[in-house]
């Protein structure tokens, strides 16, 4: 039994550009060797996720005190297993926090 392809369904949408943007479009398209539906298409869906993602980044929760405080908890967990060769501190480093920790205690 042959398997039947469904062919996605694209409607046709007439689009009025200013004549500069057309040319400016036309000369990017070639160059990205595309054709100028095609570019318009990428540059219309790569709108179309910036605006979702900052959409999203509204409706996300927000980064509170309490949140980084528990994530740096789990950073700070000692590791039972040795880091692999390559991934060791360099010999004398100081992390951020420490440095923080210890100009702290200097102004007390």
């Amino acid at each position: 039994m042959p398997i039947r392809q469904k062919k996605a369904v694209v409607n046709k949408f007439p689009l009025r550009l200013v004549p500069s943007v057309r040319q400016v479009a036309e000369r990017l398209s070639r160059q990205e060797g595309v054709s100028l539906n095609q570019f318009i298409n990428l540059a219309v869906a790569e709108k179309v996720a910036y605006l979702q993602h900052e959409e999203w980044l509204e409706r996300r929760s927000r980064i509170s005190q309490d949140s980084i405080a528990k994530a740096l908890q789990i950073l700070n967990r000692p590791s039972k297993s040795r880091p692999e060769p390559g991934d060791e501190l360099p010999e004398g480093y100081v992390s951020v926090r420490r440095k923080q920790v210890r100009q702290v205690r200097r102004t007390r």
